[in-house]
């Protein structure tokens, strides 16, 4: 049975029923001695219990897209084939522009919680060694006869942790709400691509290159980025792709982008964090090295001591000890190329909360518009 399909959370809804109804019809009517009287009503209202903060967590976990599977939520699932050491450009000495070109089969997802036009496929990276959903939406210009010649823009999304790919779809819902605003012309046709992110049992990986572990990095800004390239009609330099996240996600958006000026132009980060240890599961963040190399703030001391700021466009919004700070930071870090744009969001408008990042959607994408060209 799913997890977050109808039927559990129909079952699960019924159990609350059944767990309810029973005190109230059996409680006086139990017979027998005091001790197997207290026992059996003990049962009852541990089973009532059990059912109550199950029904609490289909209702949380449906609403906000933490977890997808049994698997994803047990963390018996495995999304990592191979993780060899890729070097510091997370190629492995390949080209992956030397593989064979093959264009990716695609169908649609099958969850109405992503609302229309989301379709799924299953990618295997050639790299990375990580295989994973990838969900992908594409703009309504797309297939217009008028824009048959046109690659378009892309933006990879990413969820926090625990986070499905599905979450900017479904409980942001960007497609939803950006639609209109493209038909319109108010916001650019970006080509939103959302991979799956939660591919290490039990923890973040922090979207970095591990060896011997997980190679999360190259998953993301490697194997994805080359498939969509493959598959659809989207730009493959630079200035045609970016990346945004939230809370955990807005902090990989930050690091990849800033990690990876040949590969993106910009990056939107909500709520995030430049220290990997603000996720306590963070892999990057357990470990002293890569804690000090995978901070934003880090990155770009480094690039500018070196005399290379990267030509990246960062926009970070936050509340008060809730990424703001994180975002002031890195506006003071900047130098030309970099530029950091920085948007406090009010203490009473929700705190960390998939509400206040739904609500940010069309202000990111009108920033992306301005950044990004297909």
């Amino acid at each position: 049975m799913s997890l977050t399909g109808t039927p559990f959370f129909l079952t699960s809804l019924l159990l609350l029923v059944v767990a309810i109804v029973l005190p109230l019809a059996l409680w006086s009517r139990i017979a027998g001695p005091r001790l197997v009287r207290g026992a059996l009503r003990l049962v009852m209202l541990l089973f009532a219990q059990a059912t109550a903060i199950t029904m609490v967590f289909v209702l949380v976990n449906n609403a906000n897209n933490l977890y997808d599977t049994w698997d994803d939520l047990l963390g018996t699932g495995s999304h990592i084939e191979a993780a060899r050491d890729l070097g510091p450009d997370g190629l492995g000495g390949r080209q992956i522009s030397d593989e064979p070109r093959r264009a990716q089969p695609f169908r649609p997802a099958d969850d109405p919680v992503v609302g229309p036009g989301v379709q799924v496929t299953d990618l295997q990276g050639r790299i990375s060694g990580v295989s994973g959903e990838v969900y992908v939406w594409l703009p309504p210009q797309y297939h217009d006869p008028a824009y048959r010649t046109k690659k378009f823009p892309v933006v990879e999304l990413l969820p926090g942790y625990p986070g499905s790919a599905k979450s900017w779809f479904g409980t942001l819902a960007a497609g939803r709400q950006l639609q209109p605003l493209m038909e319109r012309g108010e916001i650019e046709p970006f080509i939103l691509v959302a991979p799956r992110t939660n591919i290490y049992q039990g923890a973040d990986t922090g979207c970095v290159n591990i060896p011997g572990k997980v190679n999360a990095d190259s998953w993301l800004t490697v194997d994805v980025r080359q498939m969509i390239t493959e598959t659809f009609r989207a730009g493959d330099r630079p200035d045609s792709w970016a990346l945004a996240g939230y809370s955990a996600g807005a902090h990989c958006a930050t690091r990849l982008a800033l990690a990876h000026p040949d590969r993106y132009r910009a990056a939107v980060g909500m709520s995030g964090y430049n220290d990997p240890a603000g996720e306590a599961t963070s892999l990057a963040g357990r470990d002293p090295k890569l804690r000090i190399e995978s901070n934003p703030l880090h990155q770009l001391r480094e690039a500018n001591l070196a005399g290379r700021p990267p030509h990246t466009a960062l926009y970070l919004s936050g509340a008060s000890g809730d990424g703001y700070e994180a975002g002031l930071g890195l506006r003071r870090q900047a130098r030309r190329p970099t530029t950091v744009t920085v948007q406090r969001i009010g203490a009473d408008a929700g705190g960390h909360t998939s509400a206040v990042w739904r609500a940010q959607v069309p202000e990111i994408f009108r920033w992306l518009g301005r950044e990004i060209k297909g």
